[in-house]
């Protein structure tokens, strides 16, 4: 089934009032009628509802049940990525959504070639935001990914502290610490990831981020292995439901990236070591 989001206030039980472009999605893309049946959140619940009435710029549901679902991430994962263009970062939106990252932050850094046009980044994010809804409808997410505004570098470093871990992508990174290592000896709750524009960190920047040190808790370091997550649905375990993946033997071509993965459980053993394609769109 279909998923959409709505806002809090358009769930008046038992009734759910859909609006927007939802609206033509579900009379005209979808060709739904009324009897059929969607999914539908609030970013805090779900439920299965049944098309009640279809109108151009309303659709009426009534709740058939309320949902308990566990889709998201036990903690949160925020992706900043330095300044990328449109096309790509819009790449970026749509596969760490469907990935379960709760946020997205693009960062102005030294080697990012985008120039940074204010006026045409709000029309952008609105863009990005769409990008982000539809990325979790399609893969059944229960939240939406947040994509906040572009920010400096100065400010990016300043938000640091909000994290329990922050991590970041450098190829020159010794090969002396491991990220599967690092993430079994502590369980964090709120994790920063930054990956760089397409020349990399620099490393007047890899410098700042080594200077990054609040408390004991709170470091940067350095990010050498993937990390790829999957759902319940991929793992052969009840309550495997999020794992942290280490990947290795990449291979990129035009027309895919073949890697390997393999995926720890809680307990460190392994749940799945198989080879993994993605094809390129």
């Amino acid at each position: 089934m279909q998923r959409y989001f709505v806002e809090k206030d358009a769930i008046k039980n038992p009734y759910i009032y859909i609006t927007g472009d939802d609206c033509h999605h579900i009379g005209l893309v979808m060709r739904m009628k009324p009897g059929d049946k969607v999914y539908v959140s609030d970013q805090e619940r779900s439920f299965v509802a049944n098309i009640i009435e279809i109108k151009k710029e309303l659709v009426t549901l009534e709740i058939v049940e309320e949902l308990h679902e566990e889709k998201e991430l036990p903690f949160s994962v925020t992706i900043a990525q330095g300044l990328v263009r449109r096309e790509k970062m819009e790449e970026v939106i749509d596969y760490i959504t469907e990935l379960g990252a709760s946020s997205y932050i693009p960062v102005v850094m030294s080697r990012s070639i985008v120039k940074v046009n204010l006026e045409q980044m709000e029309k952008k994010n609105a863009r990005y935001a769409k990008i982000a809804k539809e990325a979790a409808e399609q893969s059944h997410r229960l939240k939406i990914m947040d994509v906040k505004n572009v920010t400096t570098w100065k400010n990016f470093l300043s938000s640091a502290k909000d994290y329990d871990l922050c991590l970041y992508a450098y190829e020159a990174s010794p090969k002396d610490d491991s990220l599967k290592q690092l993430l079994r000896n502590k369980t964090y709750t709120n994790i920063l990831v930054l990956v760089g524009p397409e020349g990399g960190i620099s490393d007047k920047e890899v410098e700042d981020l080594k200077k990054i040190q609040y408390n004991a808790d709170i470091y940067a370091k350095d990010l050498k292995d993937g990390m790829r997550i999957l759902d319940e649905d991929d793992c052969d375990k009840p309550d495997a439901i999020w794992y942290v993946f280490e990947i290795s033997n990449v291979v990129v071509t035009k027309e895919k990236i073949t890697f390997r993965a393999v995926a720890y459980g809680r307990s460190n053993e392994i749940i799945h070591d198989f080879t993994y394609d993605l094809y390129r769109k």
